[in-house]
């Protein structure tokens, strides 16, 4: 466990971030090499059916995701105020509402996902792909909900090492069996699937395993987690908004599936690659936005508010440098990038214009996902969620509609950085009105 407390601020984040970024590289490699053996090996409408799948896994996941980044706050604030016992009694009730929720989400999700993929008009040839890898994925809703609140619990207490170690077995283990299941025993899709399921429960467990044995505050005993109904209220508070937002946004990403199918198989194999790559890209943004929540909330839970603004501005630099680094990156190797999954050259073209647009305003992303960051470690996510959901639903969506009418595909690729623009302009707003101050939810004077 980390105090966050104390210390430089800047460097305390960067060096919080590191094995979360690392982390979470590794987690994205378990989609990039899905999508490198698909397009290489099954086709461009294999590669289409598992892009089409994502956005309806996200819109599944993402209520329960951000009820459990309640707790994480929840978590990282008693631990601010050192008060382990109700660090305790967050994370056993944080692990039986996952849990729960899980196995609902597998059963919703295997009876629906047919009807949803033919509701935003995927075409039918993409159908049956789409479901058979939908179907199996959601069966290891458990294993991944386990492990990445595992991972999220340890975080809030500072230690965002620990996951990292386990998360590089599961991707080794993630590649091998790719080219196990689909090279040599030739399963298709179903055995992408399954090999996604089997590492993610082997990180789970294993992660488990070396807790119980290691680790007092988080050992983990199924048949004696206890659930606290205080907790779980306050936990909802925090992270209900964040739920329904993200939420929405998944629901959101449907909808603009919706337009980019208007455009066919072409079109909706490449905006899965770009979209693989762009996750890659504003990785370092969404890490450091949440080791900043992490951050503010072990601050706030010891009253020390100077020490937020400072760890701010301090990630705000940081992203900045690294952002702009990346969109040069994207220009100049976008065509490269591009044939490392699929040698078709209509598919790489089109990825390429999504890319070359989008890229140009990650500095954006940037600036909004900090900000957000500060807001959500303080507990305030609420008003964060407004604002998303205008971005996305009265901005992003919309305008990507009308500009596709008239400039096809490419139209859809500017709705996005408008939609980030908006969103960065409102946050900054509302964390100039200073609001978010005053959402802690323990007493910082308590210990």
């Amino acid at each position: 466990m980390r105090d966050l407390t104390t210390g430089n601020e800047g460097k305390l984040i960067l060096r919080f971030t590191i094995p979360m970024l690392i982390g979470n590289v590794f987690q994205q490699l378990y989609n990039i090499i899905d999508s490198i053996i698909i397009g290489r090996y099954l086709g461009n409408e294999a590669l289409a059916a598992v892009g089409a799948s994502f956005p309806l896994i996200f819109t599944l996941i993402s209520l329960i995701v951000g009820i459990a980044t309640g707790s994480t706050i929840v978590i990282a604030q008693f631990y601010g105020a050192r008060n382990i016992k109700k660090v305790q009694q967050a994370i056993e009730t944080m692990y039986l509402f996952v849990f729960t929720a899980s196995v609902f989400l597998s059963i919703i999700g295997n009876l629906g996902s047919t009807y949803i993929f033919r509701l935003i008009d995927l075409p039918e040839s993409v159908i049956p792909s789409a479901a058979e890898y939908f179907n199996i994925y959601a069966y290891g809703f458990i294993f991944f909900f386990g492990f990445q609140g595992t991972s999220a619990n340890l975080r809030g207490l500072g230690d965002s090492k620990t996951p990292l170690y386990f998360l590089v077995i599961a991707t080794a283990m993630n590649i091998l069996l790719d080219l196990l299941f689909v090279v040599v025993f030739e399963w298709g899709i179903s055995g992408v699937a399954y090999a996604t399921i089997i590492s993610q429960a082997g990180a789970f467990f294993s992660l488990i395993i070396y807790l119980n044995k290691s680790h007092k505050t988080l050992r983990f005993n199924l048949l004696q987690l206890s659930f606290d109904k205080d907790i779980f209220i306050k936990s909802l508070k925090i992270g209900l908004p964040t739920g329904f937002q993200q939420t929405f946004v998944a629901v959101g990403m449907l909808a603009l599936y919706k337009v980019v199918n208007m455009f066919g198989t072409t079109v909706i194999a490449a905006y899965a690659v770009a979209m693989r790559i762009d996750s890659f890209a504003t990785l370092p943004a969404t890490n450091f936005a949440a080791a900043l929540s992490s951050f503010v909330g072990q601050n706030i839970g010891a009253g020390k508010l100077e020490r937020v603004k400072r760890g701010m501005m301090a990630t705000l630099r940081i992203t900045t440098y690294i952002s702009i680094g990346v969109t040069v990156i994207a220009w100049l190797f976008a065509g490269q990038i591009m044939q490392i999954f699929t040698t078709d050259m209509e598919v790489v073209e089109a990825g390429k214009d999504y890319l070359y647009i989008v890229s140009a305003f990650y500095l954006l992303f940037s600036a909004m996902f900090v900000m957000n960051g500060v807001l959500r470690g303080a507990g305030d996510t609420l008003i964060p969620m407004f604002i998303t959901l205008f971005a996305l639903w009265v901005i992003r969506i919309p305008a990507s509609w009308i500009l596709a009418q008239h400039f096809g595909p490419k139209g859809i690729w500017w709705g996005i950085p408008v939609a980030w623009g908006i969103g960065v302009v409102f946050s900054f707003i509302y964390y100039r009105t200073g609001h978010w101050k005053m959402k802690s939810v323990v007493n910082p004077t308590s210990k």
